[in-house]
């Protein structure tokens, strides 16, 4: 009689026997790997791109405020337009009396690397006394 070591039988298939690289799970993490790697190069795109947000959300908040004061103390209209390009690059810039004040509104579209604007822009409002008293 001979033994054959590393052959089973095939569950519910009696006198088949099984092929032992049916049995073999080499590989299966690879390719578990492949599967998930995708999903995680997505995950961390979009944290670049939030983080991404974030920032420049917090320098069109500092360009408002250079904007009102800059404004507000009289100063002429390309000054401000200079100081804007070099904190933001893009921007949009609006402009509103209100009693003694006067406040600036800057936004700039938000970019996703090289994508380019996604539709959304980064806002702020801030608002200087006139007349720089």
């Amino acid at each position: 009689m001979r033994v054959v070591h590393d052959v089973g039988v095939i569950p519910g298939m009696r006198g088949l026997r099984a092929v032992h690289w049916l049995r073999d799970d080499r590989g299966t993490v690879t390719a578990e790997f492949a599967v998930a790697l995708p999903a995680v190069i997505l995950v961390l795109m979009l944290a670049v791109a939030a983080l991404q947000g974030a920032a420049l959300q917090v320098r069109v908040v500092d360009a408002a405020a250079v904007a009102a004061r800059t404004l507000a103390r009289g100063e002429a209209g390309g000054d401000v337009g200079g100081r804007l390009h070099q904190l933001l690059g893009e921007y949009s810039l609006g402009t509103a009396n209100e009693g003694d004040f006067l406040c600036a509104t800057v936004s700039a579209p938000i970019r996703f690397g090289a994508f380019g604007s996604a539709g959304f822009d980064a806002s702020a409002r801030s608002c200087a006394l006139a007349g720089g008293r």
